[in-house]
């Protein structure tokens, strides 16, 4: 062999070490393959797959610690069998670091993390509770009765204090105490509360009700509905803009993503995310592409829907509101999640 191509095979190697680093350095989006019990993580520039995980059945949500370290992932399991288990992914170190075992807290599905960023809380569906988790020692620290209600999702006060939980099969928005480890209110908002986001500053709590097409907003002070908005279609999940300006509501059943003027409460784009001539997967939610999942990019740019019924990721150009570009997941994408490396939001 010559020198120029001994040289040329250094180099090459050389830059592919490079490309390699580049690429597990890369901000990414994280879906969860529902159907295929995996986590994709895809580049945020070119959708491009660039790590995937194994997860027990049925990863629903996906959380990421405030230190960017881990993502955790709710295993809820499927129609058969109810799950119990929470995957920890160690982001830093691209693996599963462990599978935390929840016991009889079954079918656990919204998550957040806590300010300490080692604790998080799950609701569990099949306990009727709010569960708290070590997720670096892998331990249940707690469990908290909500009710009956089939918790769904939750979400935190900015201080860490307060939980506010949306039961689906009550209708109703629940408020913990996580001083006290107690509920201590629950607020009618409509027929299957389901999706939930809350404002920076924590003063409003929007709630979306699948089965009224309805979003609620409540008052975090006085506990009182203050406006409700239309949303026609199977509202199912609520995400904010990094600035709460806007407020962003996929609908399953109309496979339409509905943005709101968050201070002016009305709305102000619908966006189709079927294509047309694509034929979906059928669901027990029609034939349709069944958006799920949404987040926006900490830059506030773009914003992205898990589309279920057809594989994708659609994402959408903020400043436009259209679809811009789809990308491929594994199958049934539902939960999504947003990986920024240190000093990007």
């Amino acid at each position: 062999m010559t020198f120029p191509s001994i040289a040329c095979n250094v180099l090459a190697l050389a830059l592919a070490s490079v490309l390699s680093g580049a690429a597990l350095a890369a901000d990414v989006l994280l879906v969860g393959n529902k159907s295929a019990a995996s986590v994709h993580a895809l580049d945020l520039g070119s959708g491009e797959k660039i790590a995937e995980f194994p997860t027990r059945t049925g990863p629903h949500e996906i959380e990421v610690s405030p230190d960017r370290r881990f993502a955790v992932v709710s295993d809820y399991g499927d129609g058969k069998s109810a799950g119990n288990t929470i995957t920890v992914i160690d982001w830093q170190a691209r693996k599963v670091a462990r599978t935390i075992d929840l016991g009889d807290a079954k079918r656990p599905h919204g998550m957040r993390f806590l300010p300490d960023g080692r604790r998080l809380v799950a609701t569990t569906e099949g306990s009727g509770q709010l569960t708290e988790v070590d997720i670096v020692d892998g331990k249940v620290l707690r469990r908290i009765d909500v009710g009956e209600g089939k918790p769904h999702m939750v979400a935190i006060s900015p201080d860490g204090r307060k939980a506010y939980v949306t039961q689906v099969g009550a209708g109703v928005l629940s408020i913990v105490d996580l001083d006290t480890g107690t509920k201590v209110a629950d607020v009618a908002t409509g027929k299957g509360a389901e999706g939930i986001a809350i404002t920076r500053d924590g003063a409003e709590v929007w709630v979306s009700n699948r089965e009224d097409d309805t979003v609620s907003i409540v008052d975090a002070a006085s506990l009182k509905v203050v406006a409700t908005l239309p949303t026609k279609g199977f509202p199912i999940r609520i995400a904010f803009s990094p600035d709460d300006r806007h407020a962003l509501v996929t609908n399953a059943k109309a496979a339409v993503l509905e943005v709101f003027d968050r201070p002016a409460r009305r709305s102000i784009a619908r966006i189709a995310l079927d294509e047309p001539g694509v034929t979906y997967q059928p669901s027990m939610l029609g034939d349709t592409a069944l958006p799920i999942g949404a987040r926006v990019d900490p830059d506030g740019k773009r914003a992205y829907a898990a589309v279920s019924g057809g594989d994708v990721v659609a994402v959408i150009d903020t400043a436009t509101w259209k679809v811009v570009s789809r990308w491929r997941t594994g199958r049934e994408p539902d939960a999504l999640a947003i990986i920024r490396e240190a000093g990007k939001r």
